[in-house]
């Protein structure tokens, strides 16, 4: 059985009516500004208040704010830790050599980044020299992927290395190697730690027990939930 748990330390992220004395015009400017869910009826606000965004110290050293890439509507969506030197150049995550790989492996079990999958990360902008992002930084940014999980509505969470789960499940105690395949059950949504594809890149072999045939394991079991779901369905 999956194991469950309160995935965000929160009460969940069903759409509420935010304080009276609410400003929403107000939220790329601190990380003291809330954004309670249900601030954005779609994506395309919270991306516009994405892309000016001063809610921490990031915003002083990138040159692209990185959103987003995949299909809005898609049943899995992939949660990274934050953007690298190319997802900073090109506005978008996963497209470095990290990326590639992550295409190849969801490939490997006729998952399309374009139909299947919206991609994401816990912090939008890229930490100087892909240092992993200060929990203050994560702090200021969770309230936007919460927002994005709620409007996308995935079945399917892969949450991708340390930072990740850390940045989405900050009780977590536990290593990444510890957690990585296991489901994790919260608000409907079934959701997995995985591997980084930059930490498969750093370890290649293919030997069983090693990093690249663990995920050659997760990810097919991903691809059988996904049918299970919409069998169900």
């Amino acid at each position: 059985m999956p194991e469950q748990i309160d995935l965000f330390s929160a009460s969940g992220i069903e759409a509420t009516p935010p304080p009276v004395d609410f400003d929403p015009d107000k939220i790329p400017t601190s990380a003291s500004v809330p954004i309670p869910p249900g601030t954005y009826d779609s994506l395309a606000p919270l991306a516009t208040h994405c892309k000016s965004c001063q809610r921490c110290e990031l915003a002083e050293t990138r040159n692209n704010i990185v959103v987003s890439r995949g299909n809005p509507k898609a049943p899995i969506m992939v949660i990274g830790e934050g953007p690298g030197q190319q997802e900073d150049e090109q506005g978008l995550p996963f497209v470095g050599r990290s990326g590639q790989l992550l295409e190849k492996i969801l490939g490997s079990v006729r998952l399309d980044t374009e139909e299947d999958v919206y991609i994401c990360n816990i912090v939008k902008c890229r930490p100087p020299g892909n240092r992993n992002p200060l929990a203050k930084e994560i702090n200021a940014c969770r309230p936007y992927i919460l927002e994005q999980i709620r409007l996308v509505d995935p079945k399917i969470i892969l949450l991708t290395g340390a930072t990740s789960v850390k940045g989405i499940i900050p009780s977590e105690k536990r290593g990444i190697t510890k957690i990585r395949g296991t489901w994790i059950e919260w608000e409907g949504r079934q959701c997995m730690p995985i591997l980084h594809p930059a930490y498969l890149l750093r370890n290649p072999s293919r030997d069983p027990g090693k990093p690249k045939w663990l995920m050659w394991q997760d990810i097919q079991a991903v691809r059988a939930k996904l049918d299970e779901i919409r069998a169900e369905a």
